[in-house]
């Protein structure tokens, strides 16, 4: 069964008058475990995605291009990714609950796949390369409600957004002054992260992998920078 397919099966479960809410509660399953990781995912990205063109009032092509991009959808499944889209604007939950019941969905042991779900929201932000300020509100606002903290965010920020604040260390998840073998470490493991088959395991579908590949690049800077102002 294919990815859309299972996320029609997802929606069909819902009860009249039932919001993607309640597909997340149900993703989640036994355990707190989620048991569709790539459907709570991709559902995830389109649900928040739809709340934040809301918030900054407009859906521009670009970010319908970038939805393309990051999820490759078939003609005959546009209904069903619509159908997502669609539930998530017209539902009068906010997007802050989206954002609780998505961390809850995906637990808090591993905040990785967390920070997969905000930097495709980034990604879909700078589509039409315009860093709206209520797109960095409702950013910000999710990166704190999915734990990950302000130098997360200040992070993923600056690797988007041409001349926000960039601090290496940052961008490694280190405290400054951190030493150089802390930083190696940190670098080799964001590398480790970034691999296609880690971010498959995950939950981030095949075609989204691309997510991977800014990430890289700022980590490969970070670590650089770091190496180039401890040696000298």
């Amino acid at each position: 069964m294919s990815l859309w397919s299972r996320i029609a099966a997802a929606l069909s479960a819902l009860a009249a008058g039932e919001g993607l809410a309640a597909v997340f509660d149900r993703l989640r399953g036994e355990g707190g475990v989620c048991a569709e990781r790539s459907v709570g995912f991709t559902i995830a990205v389109i649900a928040l995605g739809a709340k934040m063109a809301k918030a900054d009032g407009q859906v521009t092509r670009g970010e319908v291009a970038m939805f393309r991009r990051l999820f490759v959808i078939p003609p005959d499944e546009e209904a069903n990714a619509a159908r997502v889209f669609d539930l998530a604007r017209q539902d009068v939950a906010g997007f802050d609950a989206y954002a609780r019941k998505i961390r809850a969905m995906f637990g808090t042991d591993d905040n990785r796949v967390l920070i997969d779900v905000l930097e495709a929201l980034f990604h879909i932000a700078m589509a039409d390369d315009n860093f709206h300020p209520a797109e960095d509100a409702f950013l910000h606002e999710v990166a704190m409600i999915f734990g990950l903290g302000e130098p997360c965010f200040r992070a993923m920020r600056a690797r988007f957004v041409e001349g926000a604040p960039r601090d290496p260390y940052e961008i490694l998840g280190l405290p400054a002054g951190a030493s150089r073998d802390q930083a190696r470490a940190a670098w080799k493991q964001a590398v480790l992260d970034s691999h296609p088959d880690r971010l498959i395991a995950r939950g981030v579908p095949p075609e989204a992998v691309q997510l991977a590949s800014r990430r890289l690049i700022a980590v490969n800077a970070a670590w650089a920078e770091i190496n180039g102002q401890q040696a000298a």
